[in-house]
């Protein structure tokens, strides 16, 4: 699995998760969807591609400010608990840091 792939399948499951947990949703909504397709837009037009470091360390930051902000919080509530519910991916991630 190549690495833009494997962060886009994290950013997924980390959407997924908040949804479900925190939001007490039995599906994605609307504005989440979107958001996915947002950062697998972004990805895919990484221009670090496989040697892309995780979003955070990256001097370039594509996403637009209201996008960024909503991962960002979606990242923060759900990135600890990724250790429970997806403890190979949760490692992963950190070790692309």
């Amino acid at each position: 699995m190549s690495r833009i792939d494997n962060e886009k399948r994290v950013v997924e499951r980390m959407v997924k998760l908040y949804c479900k947990r925190k939001l007490h949703l039995p599906t994605i909504d609307d504005e989440h969807k979107a958001l996915i397709t947002y950062a697998h837009k972004r990805l895919d037009g990484c221009k670090f591609g496989e040697k892309k470091t995780a979003c955070q360390h990256c001097p370039i930051h594509c996403y637009k400010p209201d996008m960024r902000e909503k991962i960002r919080a979606i990242m923060r509530w759900a990135g600890p608990r990724m250790i429970i519910y997806d403890p190979i991916a949760a490692i992963k991630h950190l070790l692309n840091k």
